[in-house]
C-alpha cells in the first residue's frame, strides 16, 4: 500500500523536475518495502494454511466424536448416508471454504480499513463520494448472501439423500441383483442428481448476478472519482500527484470492497454448510451420561425389576411390559418366544443401549446406568444373530475395543473356545487375514464364531447370546453347548440365551417364555413341558400340530 503513495510523489517530482537523487532514493525505498511485503505475505500464508489444516482435522474429529456419543435411537432415526455426509462432505466443504474465503476476508478487510484511512488523509471530499456509493455495493450482495445460504442448505440435503440412495444400493447388491432392480436404483439415483442439478443452476445464477452488479457498480464509481478529481486538480485543490495517489488507493479500496462483497455470499454458503455440523456438535444425547461406578469383584447378578419399554418414535406402543426376572452367576437363562415378542429388546436393555421407560435394571444391586461405560461393556458382552465385523484383520476384530492389547495366546484361546480357530488356522495369513467390509469374506457361521471369540476374550461376567448360533455348523454348536454348560468358567458368569435351537434351551437352568412383551411362562424344561402351555406348543410345533 506504500506504492501508490510513492507513485503520487514521483509524479509531482517528475512534473517539478526534481533532483535525481530523491528519485533514486525513493525507488530504492519502494523496492525494499515490496520485498519486505512479499516475505511477510509468504510467512503469513504459511502460518495461516498450516493453522487451517489443523482446524480441518480437529473439526472433523470433533464432529465424528459428537456423533459417536449419541444414543442408539439417533442412528435409527437418521440414515447412515446422511450422517456420513455431514461428518465427511459437510466438514470438508466448510473447512475448504473457510480456508480460502476466510483468508480473503481477513486480508481484504484489514487492507480495506488501511486504504480507507489513507484515502481520508489524501482527500476528504473524494473519500465521501466513494463512501456514498458503498451502500449500493453492499445492499444486493447481502440479499444474495441469504439466497446463497438457503440454496446451500437445500443442496447439502439433496447431496445427503443421493448419497443414501447410493449407499443403500451398494451395500445390498445381492438383494438388488436378485430382484433385477439395477435400473430402478440407477433411475432413483438419477432423480436425486436432477434435483441437485436444478439447485446448482440456481446457485450459479445467483453468483453471476452478484458478480455483474458489483463489477458495474465499481466501474461507475471509478468514472465518478476521475470526473470529480479532475475538477479539483484544475481548481488547484489537490495536486496531480495527490490525485494519482488517491485514484490508485481508491482502485485498491474498490477492489477490496468487491472481494469482500463476493466473499460474503460464499461465507454465507459456508454458514449454510455448518448448520447440520453444529447441530450434531451441540446436540445433547438423550441417554444419561456414563456413570463412574466400577467394581473389582463384580459377580454378574442381573435383576430386571418391573421393566417396561417403548421406543421414542412410538411411545404409545409398549414393547416390554412389567418384566421381572433375575440372571444369576453360574446359571443359563433361556429367553424364548415368537418373533416380535421383545427378546432382542431385552438384550439391548441389558447392554445399556436403551433406557427402560419404567422400572429398574440392576447389576449387582446397582442401576446399570451408574456403571462406567468402558467398564460395563468389558463385563457385559453380547453376540447377535448377524454380528458386525470390521474391515480389518481377524486378530483386530477379536481384540476390538479392548483397552489393553491382548497377547496372541489370549486371542487364540478365545478363538479355540468359540470354534473360530479351526477355520482361521487354515487361512494362508491366519489371524492376519483381512475379513473384508463388514466381514464379507467370511460365511455367516464364521462371522458368528469370530464375534463369539470377541465376546469371550473379555471374560465377561454377563454373556448375552442373541440367536448367536443360528449359522453355526453342528461341531461349532456342540462347542457352544460345552461352553455354556460344561466349561470351567461357567460358574463365573451369568448367561442370557436367546435361540431357536431347543437342544440348547432344554439344558438351561431357567426358561422364560416371552410373548407380547410379557413373561407368560417360567420354569425349567421339564416343568414347562408338564404344564403343556405355550412353551410346550412351541416344542411340539416342528413335529406336528399341537394338541
Amino acid at each position: 500500500m506504500a506504492i501508490p503513495f510513492f507513485t503520487g510523489r514521483l509524479t509531482d517530482w517528475i512534473l517539478q523536475d526534481a533532483a535525481a537523487t530523491a528519485f533514486t532514493r525513493n525507488i530504492t525505498l519502494m523496492s525494499i518495502l515490496t520485498i519486505a511485503s512479499a516475505v511477510l505475505e509468504f510467512m503469513g500464508d504459511g502460518i495461516y494454511n498450516s493453522t487451517m489444516g489443523r482446524v480441518h482435522s480437529h473439526l472433523q474429529g470433533e464432529v465424528f466424536r459428537a456423533v459417536l456419543r449419541q444414543e442408539t435411537e439417533f442412528f435409527q432415526q437418521n440414515q447412515t448416508g446422511a450422517i456420513t455426509s455431514r461428518v465427511t462432505e459437510d466438514t470438508s466443504a466448510l473447512s475448504e471454504t473457510l480456508s480460502r474465503e476466510l483468508s480473503l476476508l481477513l486480508w481484504y478487510l484489514v487492507r480495506g480499513l488501511c486504504l480507507l484511512g489513507l484515502m481520508l488523509w489524501g482527500s476528504l471530499s473524494l473519500t465521501m463520494v466513494t463512501l456514498a456509493a458503498l451502500p449500493l455495493l453492499f445492499l444486493l450482495p447481502k440479499k444474495l448472501g441469504k439466497w446463497f445460504q438457503s440454496l446451500e442448505v437445500q443442496l447439502l440435503e439433496s447431496q445427503a439423500q443421493s448419497s443414501q440412495v447410493a449407499i443403500e444400493a451398494l451395500s445390498a447388491m445381492p438383494t438388488v441383483r436378485s430382484f433385477a432392480n439395477e435400473e430402478g436404483e440407477a433411475q432413483k439415483y438419477r432423480q436425486k442428481l436432477q434435483e441437485m442439478k436444478t439447485l446448482n443452476q440456481k446457485e450459479a445464477m445467483a453468483y453471476a448476478v452478484n458478480l455483474w452488479t458489483t463489477s458495474i457498480s465499481g466501474m461507475l464509481l471509478k468514472v465518478g472519482i476521475l470526473y470529480i478529481g479532475g475538477h479539483l486538480v484544475t481548481r488547484g485543490a489537490v495536486s496531480s500527484g495527490n490525485l494519482v495517489t488517491f485514484v490508485l488507493y481508491q482502485i485498491q479500496f474498490t477492489t477490496a470492497v468487491q472481494v469482500l462483497l463476493s466473499t460474503y455470499p460464499r461465507v454465507q454458503k459456508a454458514v449454510g454448510s455448518s448448520e447440520k455440523i453444529y447441530e450434531y456438535l451441540d446436540r445433547t444425547p438423550c441417554c444419561p451420561p456414563s456413570g463412574l461406578l466400577t467394581s473389582l469383584n463384580l459377580e454378574g447378578l442381573v435383576q430386571f425389576q418391573d421393566i417396561s419399554f417403548a421406543y421414542s418414535n412410538c411411545p404409545d406402543v409398549p414393547v416390554l411390559q412389567g418384566l421381572t426376572f433375575t440372571l444369576r452367576p453360574g446359571e443359563v437363562t433361556a429367553l424364548v418366544g415368537p418373533n416380535g415378542s421383545g427378546k432382542s429388546t431385552v438384550a439391548a436393555l441389558l447392554q445399556n443401549l436403551y433406557q427402560p421407560t419404567q422400572g429398574q435394571l440392576l447389576l449387582d444391586g446397582k442401576p446399570l446406568s451408574q456403571y462406567e461405560h468402558r467398564y460395563l461393556h468389558s463385563q457385559v458382552a453380547a453376540v447377535g444373530q448377524e454380528p458386525q465385523l470390521f474391515g480389518r484383520s481377524l486378530r483386530e476384530n477379536i481384540a476390538y475395543g479392548l483397552i489393553q492389547k491382548p497377547t496372541m495366546e489370549e486371542i487364540t484361546a478365545a478363538a479355540v473356545e468359540s470354534g473360530a480357530h479351526s477355520f482361521i488356522a487354515g487361512l494362508p495369513q491366519g489371524y492376519d487375514t483381512e475379513v473384508g467390509e463388514a466381514g464379507s469374506q467370511l460365511s455367516g457361521g464364521q462371522r458368528q464364531a469370530v464375534a463369539l471369540a470377541r465376546a469371550l476374550i473379555r471374560k465377561p461376567r454377563v454373556l448375552i447370546l442373541d440367536d448367536a448360533t443360528s449359522a453355526l455348523d453342528a461341531n461349532s454348536q456342540l462347542r457352544v453347548e460345552h461352553l455354556l454348560y460344561e466349561s470351567s468358567e461357567r460358574r463365573s458368569r451369568s448367561v442370557l440365551l436367546i435361540t431357536q435351537h431347543l437342544s440348547l434351551v432344554e439344558q438351561a437352568d431357567h426358561i422364560l417364555f416371552l410373548e407380547g412383551g410379557t413373561i407368560c411362562e417360567a420354569g425349567t424344561h421339564e416343568q414347562l413341558m408338564e404344564n403343556r402351555g405355550r412353551y410346550w406348543t412351541m416344542v411340539q410345533a416342528p413335529a406336528g400340530a399341537p394338541e
